[in-house]
């Protein structure tokens, strides 16, 4: 056995999802710092990204390409690229070894922004993301619930600070955002055994904490 893992027993597999600014990106870093102190090996990724085929995906849905438009289902299926290449090459082998992953978006993301915000066909984005996704679910979701002001002005101030290219996505009007939260919402309601929903707004320490309660249960036993 090495750190972490127990012989022959697969890891676990946790994602966190929220609107633009809800601080997701911050809180799933804490939680692997917090896994890997609890003793699991983990692994920290993200969407679209974690390879080099999705890391080239997200900088063209991000920041676009040129003055061209990106239609929804061009964009929904650049992500499930992304996802595709992620799935097989990374996560899956790492759960097969025992590791943790912790994944900043997943599948939820495909289902509330394309499917419920773009307005694409609810039933052609889940049969999509269950085909690049390999039939994969994540054993618990971390849903960071912030209201859409809050979100995007943390988002903005961000990006200003950085002084970086501007977010394609994040410059969506107000009631793209607005479907996005209750997009989420409603997804939490259709999964509550595998999808929880946490206050984003509080400080981080507590945010970080209430994530932890949530998801030390699911990986107890497994060290």
């Amino acid at each position: 056995m090495t750190r972490g893992r127990v012989e022959g027993m697969r890891g676990k597999f946790i994602t966190l999802e929220g609107i633009e600014g809800c601080g997701k990106t911050t809180h799933a870093r804490l939680l692997a710092s917090q896994l890997e102190e609890a003793g699991h090996d983990v692994m920290l990724t993200r969407e679209p990204g974690g390879t080099a085929v999705g890391e080239a995906v997200r900088d063209l849905v991000k920041h676009g390409a040129g003055e061209e438009r990106m239609c929804p289902e061009a964009e929904m299926l650049l992500f499930a690229a992304s996802r595709a290449q992620l799935v097989r090459l990374v996560i899956e082998p790492a759960l097969r070894s025992g590791v943790m992953v912790v994944s900043d978006r997943y599948v939820d993301s495909t289902t509330a922004y394309q499917g419920y915000a773009r307005g694409l066909d609810i039933d052609t984005v889940l049969a999509l993301n269950k085909f690049v996704s390999d039939d994969l679910v994540p054993d618990i979701t971390i849903v960071l619930d912030v209201p859409v002001e809050v979100g995007l002005r943390r988002a903005r101030s961000r990006q200003r600070d950085a002084a970086a290219m501007s977010d394609r996505i994040e410059g969506e009007e107000l009631p793209f955002h607005t479907a996005v939260r209750d997009a989420y919402l409603k997804l939490a309601q259709q999964s509550p055994d595998r999808i929880n929903v946490v206050a984003g707004t509080n400080e981080v320490d507590v945010v970080s904490e209430d994530i932890w309660r949530t998801v030390s249960g699911i990986v107890a036993g497994t060290v």
